[in-house]
């Protein structure tokens, strides 16, 4: 694969650890930093077939194996622009991050995007995993995103073809985001940034933050709360290594100083197998686990 076109862009064999919020990872074989739209549909063009392309977004909600990734890893913290038309939806290419977009539509005072200010991440992590806060999703606000395909192919996919369901969406991972448009409502500023205030305010009370944490770590079974059945099992504070259960918020997995990809993977199954015997619910991942096992 020829990479001087993307000198760059492109870096080989690049530590992942300072790209996730966790701080562990092994590394990718090929770091990919497209500089804008054209760059991506350039790599996608001219890269062998057997190349795969792994987005990771901004790191959160991922956890990178302590061997790193083969094939092409993914950051589109370059692809952020946000826009609006006169009609109020509002376009955000794939690496902007949710709290801006949640900002931008604030400052365009239109409303029903305020929950955005409470998910980490990134736009494209956040149709991916259909992520969701405060009481909506990002099926709620959806409609319509663009996308590319291992074989350079471009495609534009309506809410209703991705089947955005719990933390999960309906299309094969070969779909690459990296533009997305967006519903949105005339409202009073003043109201939305009320809103937004409140939703800052609640996750920095309840969940753990300024720390290494990939954020929740496991799905809400039917009609629970994953963190209350962690914490019935009695695994709040629990530890391997330098890994341990939030003592403030039993969903998140905390890299108190230099835990690796497998301990905090192996805590997680501790948890799975501890609230398993205590409820009999198996519960299952939020955070997704990528790279070679």
């Amino acid at each position: 694969m020829n990479l001087n076109k993307f000198n760059k862009s492109v870096t080989l064999n690049q530590t992942l650890s300072k790209h996730t919020w966790f701080n562990v990872g092994g590394n990718a074989e090929i770091l990919f930093v497209p500089e804008d739209i054209k760059d991506l549909f350039n790599l996608f063009k001219s890269k062998p077939r057997e190349y795969e392309v792994y987005p990771i977004g901004a790191g959160s909600n991922i956890l990178v194996s302590d061997k790193g990734i083969k094939g092409i890893t993914l950051i589109t913290k370059k692809l952020n622009q946000i826009s609006i038309d006169n009609f109020g939806v509002i376009t955000a290419q794939a690496g902007a991050v949710d709290a801006d977009v949640a900002r931008f539509a604030r400052d365009q005072e239109r409303t029903g995007l305020e929950f955005l200010v409470g998910i980490p991440g990134t736009i494209g992590g956040g149709i991916k995993m259909n992520s969701g806060a405060f009481g909506a999703e990002f099926k709620d606000i959806l409609i319509d995103v663009k996308a590319i395909n291992n074989l350079g192919e471009i495609k534009t996919f309506s809410n209703k073809e991705l089947q955005m369901g719990y933390r999960k969406i309906g299309l094969s991972k070969e779909w690459v985001f990296y533009e997305a448009r967006f519903k949105s409502s005339k409202g009073s500023k003043d109201k939305i940034t009320i809103k937004m205030r409140k939703i800052i305010h609640f996750r920095k009370e309840a969940q753990p933050t300024a720390v290494k944490t990939g954020g929740s770590t496991f799905k809400n079974p039917i009609n629970k709360k994953a963190w209350k059945l962690i914490d019935e099992a009695g695994c709040r504070g629990l530890q391997n290594g330098d890994a341990m259960i939030s003592e403030k918020h039993c969903n998140f997995i905390i890299n108190l100083k230099k835990s690796t990809s497998q301990e905090i993977e192996e805590l997680a199954q501790m948890v799975q197998d501890k609230v398993f015997e205590k409820s009999g619910i198996r519960l299952d991942w939020e955070i997704q686990r990528v790279g070679i096992k």
